[in-house]
């Protein structure tokens, strides 16, 4: 077989806009979905769109070694085969994605020691502020041609959804309204406009309209999400214009949105206009777009090394049984690496805590679980490995080490955003902050059994304290499906006898969860034993679980959404309009 560099590139083009076409065709579909309050249909969508891009991958090399001759690596020829990938590029309108699915191919055909730029994308050549100027993804709606309500009316008038609005007036009056109170305007400047993207974002049970006020030099977000009754119509639930409500909805612990994004460097710059504080890496995940993300995210990693001096250290927290996890401080991500060997207690293997990391990755987080990048043949310098680390990490994680002249090559890890250990907020809280972020993680947990998770190991240390102040769990080597447990209530014991017995006087099933027992293993501390009884006893009784998965098996999806309630419009009562007055 001859080698033609020009089919090569070809070749793995067209294998990327295969595996795009399937991406956007799921997304699409997302907007039935949600007309048809198909909320099953949701979330199969969700995780099956994930596992495309490895498909689509795998396909593309596979049809290369059945027509090349490429199994051992020619130098020269691949250096030609990215510069005819990178010309074939250049009127494209998602090159920085294609350059990534290019990099995909070239890693799992060769050994990482061939990684350079002149073979991959390490260092990417798009211009994206000239893709973001040449493609327009955004309509704009101007105060002077029709005043507030006006331009409201035709925003959700412009998306043609096959459901009509309850009351779109009503709606309108409640936004118009509640915009001026957020920006305490007396006069809305004549200059003002407000642009959104030209595919609204779905997600669970709700469609986003996504957009940003403009007057001046200013810029807000501007975000609606609309509801569907399931009763045939749609409705406004709020609109949401501060920074710390728009970084709930774009959450890491969410899952990611479906949209059309024909052009996705155009709908990244978008976002960043009003998310200013977040990363491309972080952009191109909230829209699904996880091994761009990936991709981002390690050449931040890169540029972060190279602008920084201070050591990964071990993370601060209870040590994991089964992770190990270390951090850079300068760096707000942590890394966790799966131990050679468990104890006893921990009865896990690899394939199954990497099936439950996968498991979460493709479930609805709904702000709750964090999400987590893997990541295969990390090289980090030795010389930014604390001494004792290091140590730490030939100790436990030897198999999956490598040294590579001066850098230290790990295998696989996973990476997740940093959080405050919660077991160690605790500790440094006041009473109040204790009282308040303990009724968090019970609702943690409440909002986790709507969506079928059970944590399986509900100790503190398995969760964490965002920067929001919200209770976020990100420990999934015991997690399980709430459906898979049961929940029993401990038999009174048959003499006094058993009350001193080394073992249960009762039988124990793999699955068997006693929830009386939770309030004893998480804390030994009374004060929070005692507060915890007072605001979510409910938790501690096997009757709550069961009645959950009751839920569960008869279709009951949980509403959870990403923005307290108190920001809710209020639509009880027709004849005097009330908006939540939000803080």
């Amino acid at each position: 077989m001859q080698n033609h560099p020009q089919q090569i590139a070809q070749s793995i083009l067209t294998g990327f806009e295969r595996h795009f076409s399937f991406f956007q065709e799921i997304s699409s579909a997302a907007r039935q979905r949600f007309e048809n309050a198909d909320w099953e249909a949701v979330r199969d969508a969700s995780a099956k769109r994930i596992s495309f891009y490895d498909l689509r991958v795998q396909e593309a090399i596979e049809k290369l070694r059945a027509n090349f001759d490429i199994e051992v690596l020619n130098e020269g020829l691949w250096q030609q085969v990215k510069q005819l990938y990178t010309g074939m590029l250049k009127t494209h309108s998602r090159p920085e994605l294609a350059e990534t699915f290019y990099n995909s191919v070239f890693c799992r055909l060769f050994d990482r020691r061939y990684y350079d730029n002149d073979k991959i994308f390490i260092e990417s050549q798009v211009n994206r502020a000239e893709l973001s100027e040449r493609y327009r993804v955004y309509m704009s709606f101007h105060l002077a041609d029709g005043g507030l309500s006006g331009i409201i009316l035709d925003i959700l008038s412009a998306f043609y959804f096959s459901l009509p609005y309850e009351e779109i007036k009503r709606d309108c009056g409640l936004v118009a309204e509640s915009l001026l109170y957020q920006t305490g305007f007396d006069q809305l400047p004549n200059d003002l406009r407000i642009d959104v993207l030209e595919s609204p974002f779905y997600r669970n049970k709700a469609a986003y309209i996504i957009g940003r006020i403009v007057y001046g030099e200013k810029v807000r977000p501007f975000i609606l999400p609309l509801i569907n009754n399931e009763q045939g119509s749609l409705y406004v639930d709020t609109v949401l214009i501060r920074g710390r409500h728009v970084e709930a909805v774009f959450s890491f612990a969410r899952a990611y949105f479906m949209a059309k994004t024909p052009v996705p460097t155009a709908t990244v710059e978008f976002l960043q206009s009003i998310m200013p504080y977040k990363t491309l890496a972080e952009l191109y995940n909230s829209i699904g777009l996880h091994k761009q993300a990936k991709n981002e995210f390690y050449r931040d990693l890169l540029n972060h090394l190279e602008v920084s001096d201070d050591l990964f250290v071990t993370a601060a927290g209870t040590p994991g049984l089964v992770m190990q996890v270390f951090t850079l401080p300068s760096f707000p991500y942590v890394f966790k690496v799966i131990r050679d060997r468990f104890p006893p207690q921990k009865e896990v293997t690899h394939k199954l805590v990497k099936e439950r990391y996968l498991q979460v990755k493709k479930h609805d987080r709904i702000g709750r679980m964090s999400d987590t990048l893997d990541f295969i043949d990390v090289a980090l310098p030795i010389e930014r490995i604390e001494p004792s680390l290091l140590q730490a990490l030939q100790e436990t994680i030897a198999s999956l080490l490598e040294y590579d002249g001066d850098m230290l090559v790990i295998r696989h890890l996973y990476i997740e955003r940093r959080m405050t250990p919660l077991n160690l907020y605790l500790q440094d809280a006041n009473e109040t902050q204790v009282r308040d972020i303990l009724d968090d993680w019970g609702l943690a947990l409440k909002q986790l059994m709507g969506v079928n998770i059970f944590p399986g190991d509900l100790l503190f240390k398995n969760f964490g304290v965002n920067c929001q102040g919200k209770v976020v769990f990100y420990d999934y080597d015991e997690v399980c499906y709430l459906s898979e447990c049961n929940f029993r209530k401990i038999p009174p014991p048959r003499s006094s006898y058993d009350l001193y017995r080394d073992e249960p006087w009762y039988s124990i099933n793999p699955n068997d969860i006693f929830p009386e027992e939770f309030i004893t293993f998480v804390t030994t501390d009374p004060k929070i034993r005692k507060i915890l009884m007072e605001i979510h006893p409910e938790l501690f009784d096997f009757a709550y679980w069961r009645s959950a998965q009751e839920n569960l098996a008869a279709g009951i999806q949980a509403d959870v959404f990403p923005y307290s309630q108190k920001l809710r419009f209020k639509r009880t009562e027709p004849d005097v309009l009330k908006i939540a007055k939000t803080g």
